[in-house]
């Protein structure tokens, strides 16, 4: 669960959008520049590439497991539970009136 702040801060995709109106790959595409039948693959420098085991991904501030992403604070359990943001820990909605259990 992420908020729309940090929603921002998240990686982009190598993919190209789908939606091909308003997406980020035609419109890098018009500005001239990305290709539009770019193969980011095989393009992108081989020391770009994200690498999980030289990543420095933060333990949970709640429960101490390893989290998900290398910027969030808090793991995936722990934000759907406590229903806040992992990234930055902004209350996302009221859980007042839900059970909120990982299983």
């Amino acid at each position: 669960m992420v908020c729309d702040k940090c929603e921002k801060k998240l990686g982009v995709s190598v993919t190209a959008d789908t939606w091909k109106s308003g997406s980020r790959s035609t419109v890098a595409s018009e500005t001239g520049k990305q290709k539009l039948t770019e193969n980011k693959f095989l393009t992108r420098a081989k020391g770009n590439r994200f690498d999980p085991t030289k990543a420095n991904f933060k333990m949970c501030r709640i429960c101490r497991v390893a989290t998900h992403h290398p910027k969030a604070h808090y793991c995936q359990a722990c934000a759907y539970k406590k229903s806040i943001c992992c990234m930055c820990g902004k209350t996302l909605m009221s859980t007042k009136n839900y059970k909120m259990s990982s299983t």
